[in-house]
């Protein structure tokens, strides 16, 4: 029988010095550009261009409860280099691999691929989505391949996307969106709290907050981004680099601790305050801005229409409707932007499920294999997803509505577990004095209990239906 290859103890080192702020940008921006996508492009302003600006309030709220979970999962990054999902795991392996195996449904469906190349054909006035949606994955794929340090890679294309996407939303801001729309939007966002429009279902509502922000595993992998970029003690463990480009190195220690004292601790408190700083501008406001004006561009261009469906084509209409109220140059803009920005964010969800597989099968169960390295496994995983994609579109399961339904709906189940985990994880496997508690706690348990709520009202609903 194969020995099995014993865990590293935890190995005691210092706090590195943290970096000025100003260096510390990357993690924030790469979960924004990926996430800001779906939601933000279709399913949020699809909902609000059939019920109206009652809903802005629920995606603000999203964004506020994932940004307190994502500061929960680098917390636990930044005290010890581990990963959450490596974490949750030492307790039993059966979590990460229900983690893994949710991620990987989550991010099969290639909704997001396929959304960006139904726009594409928009802009482009023809072509089949479904190729060109295998195409553009089988050159995520390459890409990804191609990187020498695959983090760096995805920060690059994530910071232009948001920087393209912000460019889009300065445009329409000043040619497009009225002053009777900012007005309603805030009214409609305070007088609205608690309430859904009609027509609205559960499953949609699911959905859209799943997509809102990050989602599911997406907000998991901030853990192995922040280690990456050398956030905390994740400084102390190898990057991910292509086993084809670059310098394959050891996997390190498992787990690192720092001493408890006073030089430490300091220095912890200055990363720890970073950290929010630099969450807090790159991924909230950002989500914020991005689904604020999303929303009341779609309120401003498509609301009280009757000719809409639960497909891409919504987006079609709107881009007419832009080109007749501004130019064809505000068209053409609006479907390349929104094209780049899914198809940026089907690559960074690539990267998403490579990542926290690669990093819990390796640290799980072949610690001691010499040829499946962290690097091999990631790229396995990709092209696995990549060609299952793939097979999914040409099989005929080519609705991008309903493949972001699926996969978000997905999103939100997950992340009401992993909050669970994160709580027992951050309240107990930390030291004392760094560990979660007082308002952080009680947010933590505000998120259970927001995604539990949808979860359950769901479930309810399609029973109902039964």
């Amino acid at each position: 029988m194969k020995r099995k290859v014993p865990a590293p103890p935890v190995e005691l080192r210092d706090l590195p010095e943290p970096p000025p702020l100003r260096r510390m940008i990357g993690p924030g921006v790469v979960a924004v550009g990926i996430g800001m996508a779906a939601g933000e492009i279709i399913l949020w302003p699809y909902l609000t261009s059939i019920g109206g600006l009652g809903l802005l309030w629920l995606a603000l709220l999203t964004v506020l409860i994932q940004t307190v979970i994502n500061l929960e999962i680098e917390r636990y990054t930044l005290a010890t280099g581990q990963t959450v999902v490596a974490g949750v795991s030492r307790w039993w392996r059966g979590w990460g691999v229900v983690i893994c195996l949710a991620g990987a449904f989550q991010y099969v469906w290639p909704g997001w691929a396929t959304s960006g190349s139904t726009v594409f054909t928009y802009l482009v006035g023809w072509g089949d989505p479904v190729w060109v949606s295998v195409v553009v994955l089988f050159l995520i794929g390459g890409l990804l391949s191609a990187s020498r340090v695959i983090y760096r890679t995805v920060e690059r294309v994530e910071v232009v996307k948001v920087a393209l996407t912000l460019f889009f939303l300065l445009v329409v801001v000043v040619f497009v969106i009225s002053a009777s729309s900012w007005g309603e939007g805030a009214e409609e966002t305070v007088t609205g709290f608690g309430q859904i429009p009609d027509g609205i279902t559960f499953t949609m509502l699911l959905s859209a907050i799943g997509a809102a922000g990050a989602g599911g595993v997406h907000n998991l992998v901030l853990s192995n981004w922040i280690r990456d970029k050398g956030y905390g003690m994740g400084a102390h463990v190898p990057r991910l680099v292509s086993p084809i480009t670059g310098r394959e190195e050891a996997a390190g220690t498992d787990r690192y601790a720092f001493p408890e004292d006073e030089r430490n601790l300091a220095r912890w408190q200055l990363w720890w305050k970073r950290a929010n700083a630099e969450h807090l501008v790159t991924f909230t406001v950002v989500c914020v801005v991005t689904i604020g004006i999303m929303s009341l561009l779609a309120y401003e261009t498509l609301f009280g229409r009757d000719d809409l469906d639960s497909s891409p084509a919504f987006l079609d209409i709107q881009g007419g409707i832009l080109q007749d109220e501004v130019g064809t140059w505000l068209k053409l803009l609006f479907f390349a932007i929104a094209a780049v920005s899914l198809w940026a964010c089907a690559m960074g969800l690539l990267d998403v499920i490579g990542r926290v597989t690669a990093d819990f099968l390796h640290r799980t169960y072949l610690r001691g294999s010499a040829h499946w390295t962290e690097s091999r496994l990631y790229l396995t995983v990709v092209w696995t997803e990549i060609v299952l994609g793939s097979i999914i579109l040409v099989a005929g399961f080519t609705q991008p509505i309903g493949l972001l339904v699926v996969s978000t709906c997905a999103a939100s189940v997950v992340t009401l577990l992993y909050s669970v985990l994160i709580v027992r994880l951050n309240t107990h496997d930390l030291p004392r004095r760094i560990r979660l508690g007082g308002p952080r706690l009680f947010g933590m348990l505000a998120a259970i209990g927001f995604y539990g709520f949808f979860a359950v009202a769901m479930l309810v609903t399609q029973i109902q239906d039964l």
